[in-house]
């Protein structure tokens, strides 16, 4: 054994160096993995939409009872029913007024709906839709949570009464906005279309591949050809050319490839152009 200085290991590696990102995996393996947060945070939906449905989630809409576990001294009403203590779980799931568009919401999609927990409502959008489909059905639910809210806040702070079809109604208008917007694409089962068209969206057919034949033509007897090609990684960018010649038989005569620097697409063409002409004169 040779004297050395103590130094600090990082156990948690094998070399006992400390990197930044096995930290962060090591801090990572703390938090648990939220399949529906995926699904939430959507490039289609809008974020002030899902921003209800994340604080949903982790119990922390403003309801009476969550105010009440703050320390607010209320008496609570849920002001949909007028009949139960405001819970946020009663409030969108529960309450007669949900009831009735949760089973319009069963009806369009042709299941039955019954909630245990909050996990369970993201369960509908896995049930083999098409993607555009799976858009429209997310948007549905969150925009459905939304509105459900909205008329909520419109009973208790402005006395006013939203009925539970004109609340249908705002759903099916926000989510045909977004599932038309969407750039996924929809299967061709007549189950995709009758519910896409239940919310007013346009079908998006998938893109068929476009199948383009390229193949070489060999020149006339006695004559050679030379294909070439330029490219840049980028316009303007890094360049080069490249070039191959073959006889009447398809024989291997010559090839080339050349950088170019930083140059543009066009040039790059250009000077596979030229170089051919040169070595073609150099060659006879």
């Amino acid at each position: 054994m040779e004297p050395s200085q103590d130094k600090l290991l990082w156990k948690h590696t094998d070399s006992g160096d400390w990197q930044l990102m096995e930290a962060y995996l090591f801090k990572m393996q703390q938090f648990q993995d939220l399949y529906w947060a995926k699904i939430i945070w959507s490039p289609d939906i809008p974020p002030s939409k899902s921003f209800l449905a994340w604080r949903l989630m982790h119990d922390k809409v403003p309801t009476d009872e969550n105010l009440i576990l703050r320390g607010c001294s209320i008496v609570s009403m849920c002001n949909l029913c007028n009949k139960h203590v405001e819970s946020s779980f009663h409030i969108l799931f529960e309450c007669e007024y949900d009831v009735r568009i949760w089973s319009w919401l069963a009806d369009c999609i042709n299941v039955v709906i019954q909630f245990t927990s909050l996990e369970d409502m993201w369960n509908l959008c896995e049930l083999n839709w098409s993607p555009q489909s799976k858009v429209a059905i997310t948007v549905a639910i969150i925009n459905l949570l939304n509105t459900i809210w909205f008329a909520r806040n419109e009973a208790r702070f402005n006395n006013k009464s939203i009925s539970w079809r004109s609340t249908i109604s705002l759903i099916i208008a926000n989510t045909s906005l977004t599932g038309n917007n969407t750039c996924k694409p929809s299967s061709n089962s007549i189950r995709d279309f009758t519910f896409l068209k239940l919310f007013r969206i346009s079908i998006k057919h998938p893109k068929t591949p476009i199948i383009k034949e390229v193949c070489w033509k060999s020149p006339l007897i006695n004559w050679t050809k030379c294909n070439i090609d330029g490219a840049t990684c980028g316009n303007p960018g890094f360049a080069s050319c490249g070039g191959i010649f073959r006889n009447f038989t398809a024989d291997f005569v010559y090839g080339f490839a050349e950088p170019l620097g930083f140059v543009s697409p066009h040039f790059a063409e250009l000077c596979g152009a030229m170089r051919a002409v040169e070595i073609a004169y150099q060659n006879n």
